[in-house]
C-alpha cells in the first residue's frame, strides 16, 4: 500500500543507491590510475632503449655468425651493412664478435620489422650499440656496477675447489686464491683435511643482482699444516697498481717459481730416480720430472723470468721448451702439442710458453717440468727456492696501519 512514509523510503533508498555507485565508480577510475601509474614504472628499459617501442630479437652469436650475416637474414641491404661497419670502425670493429656472446636487435614494429640498432654485449659490464635508422651512430657504454663486499671461510675435507664449490663461491675466487696469492707458497695438490681459509673479497654486480666477477680481493687467510698464512693487497706508490700480496709482516707472498707450469692440474707422477715406467715395460728408469696431468691445449706457463735456450722437438721429449733463469736455475716443459716461444725471447713470470699435448713418449696428456740446479736435475718440491723483494721500509708503517683492521676482521670470521 502506497504511503508518503513508503515514498520517502523508496527516494531515500535511490540516494543511496547513486552515491555508493558513485563511490565504487570513483574507486574503480583510481584503482585504473594507479594500473596505469604503475605500468608506467614498468616500462622495460634497457642500454637506454624502452624495448616496448620495438620488435626485440635476442640471440647469441653463433660460431663463425658474421655482423654481414646477422643483418642480412633480417632484409639489410649488403651496402647498407658496409656503411654501417665502415662508419663504426673507430668505435667498434665488427670482426670482434665472439661466438657465444649476447646480442639484440631492435627493429620496428610495424609490418616490415625493419632493424634500427645493434646491440652487442662483450662481456656482463660493457656494451656497444650501432644505430642505422635515420642516420648511423656508434657508441660503447658500461652498465652500472654495483660493488658488494663479501666474506667467506672453510674447511678443507678434499680440495680447495671443491670445498668453494660446495659452498657456492665464485670459481673466480678458488682461482685468484690458488693460482695469484697463494701459488707461491703453498702446495695445493699437497693440502691435508682440515686446513681452512678465510676471505674479505668484493663483488661486482650490474643491476644488483646480475654476477659480473670479483672486484678484488682484499684479504685472506690459510692455514696449512698447521701454520698460518695471512695475505694482504697492498698497493705501493711505485707499484704502478699493480696487484701484490704480503703477509702480516709485509714480506711479499710472491716466490721466484711458481709451484706449478699449469693452472688447476694434477701431478700425475713426481720425481722418482727408482719409478718403474709402464711406457717402457716397467723397467726401473729413473724419472727426473714432475708430470702436472692436463687436457690438450692447455696453456704452459714459464715458472719463472727468464730467457729462452731451447725450443725444439727431440725423441721422446717431444715439443719442448728450455728457459734458463740465472746461473743457477733452469726449466724445461715436455710434451708440447705447440712451442709459443723462441730461442733468445724473454719470458716472464706466468707467460704462456706453449700448450699441453702428447708428443713424444708419453701414454697421456701431461707436461713434465723438469728442473735444474747448477746444472744438475732436481725434484723442485724440495728445493728452498729464493723469495721475491719483501716490502720496502719505507711503506712499513703505513702497512701495519692499513692490514691492521683487515687482520681483525679475518680473526674474528668463524
Amino acid at each position: 500500500m502506497y504511503t508518503p512514509k513508503n515514498y520517502h523510503f523508496s527516494i531515500l533508498k535511490k540516494i543511496i543507491i547513486i552515491v555508493g555507485f558513485g563511490v565504487l565508480t570513483l574507486q574503480c577510475t583510481t584503482e585504473e590510475k594507479e594500473i596505469s601509474n604503475d605500468q608506467e614504472l614498468k616500462e622495460d628499459i634497457k642500454f637506454g632503449y624502452n624495448l616496448d617501442n620495438f620488435y626485440v630479437i635476442q640471440d647469441t652469436i653463433q660460431r663463425g655468425e658474421s655482423f654481414g650475416e646477422i643483418l642480412s637474414r633480417y632484409n639489410v641491404d649488403f651496402s647498407d651493412i658496409y656503411k654501417i661497419a665502415n662508419q663504426s670502425k673507430d668505435t667498434f670493429d665488427i670482426r670482434q664478435l665472439r661466438a657465444g656472446k649476447p646480442y639484440m636487435l631492435l627493429c620496428s614494429k610495424d609490418e616490415s620489422r625493419t632493424p634500427q640498432s645493434f646491440i652487442y654485449q662483450p662481456n656482463k659490464i660493457e656494451y656497444v650499440v650501432l644505430e642505422f635508422c635515420d642516420s648511423i651512430v656508434a657508441y660503447k657504454q658500461r652498465k652500472p656496477v654495483n660493488i658488494v663486499e663479501k666474506e667467506a671461510f672453510g674447511v678443507i675435507e678434499n680440495t680447495l675447489s671443491e670445498t668453494m664449490e660446495e659452498q657456492g663461491l665464485p670459481v673466480q675466487l678458488i682461482y685468484d686464491m690458488s693460482d695469484d696469492i697463494y701459488a707461491w707458497t703453498i702446495d695445493f695438490f699437497r693440502l691435508q683435511k682440515g686446513d681452512n681459509f678465510k676471505v674479505i673479497y668484493k663483488q661486482r654486480f650490474v643491476e644488483d643482482s646480475i654476477y659480473a666477477g670479483i672486484e678484488s680481493i682484499d684479504a685472506a687467510y690459510f692455514e696449512h699444516k698447521g701454520e698460518p698464512i695471512y695475505a694482504f693487497n697492498y698497493i705501493t706508490p711505485d707499484s704502478k697498481n699493480s696487484t701484490d700480496y704480503y703477509d702480516d709482516s709485509g714480506k711479499s707472498l710472491q716466490k721466484a717459481f711458481l709451484k706449478s707450469p699449469v693452472k688447476f692440474s694434477r701431478i700425475s707422477s713426481r720425481y722418482n730416480k727408482n719409478r718403474r715406467i709402464a711406457y717402457y715395460g716397467n723397467k726401473v728408469r729413473p724419472h727426473k720430472g714432475t708430470d702436472f696431468a692436463a687436457p690438450v691445449g692447455t696453456p704452459i706457463l714459464a715458472t719463472a723470468n727468464g730467457t729462452v735456450v731451447e725450443s725444439t722437438r727431440r725423441g721422446g721429449n717431444g715439443k719442448f721448451v728450455k728457459i734458463r733463469h740465472n746461473a743457477t736455475y733452469s726449466t724445461q716443459y715436455l710434451h708440447m702439442s705447440k712451442r709459443l716461444v723462441s730461442v733468445g725471447d724473454f719470458v716472464k713470470q706466468g707467460d704462456v710458453i706453449g700448450k699441453v699435448g702428447m708428443t713424444g713418449n708419453t701414454s697421456g696428456p701431461h707436461v713434465c717440468y723438469r728442473f735444474w740446479k747448477n746444472g744438475r736435475q732436481v725434484d723442485p718440491f724440495r728445493q728452498k727456492l729464493p723469495d721475491a723483494k719483501a716490502l720496502s721500509e719505507v711503506y712499513k708503517s703505513d702497512f701495519l696501519e692499513y692490514i691492521a683492521p683487515l687482520k681483525q676482521r679475518l680473526d674474528s670470521i668463524n
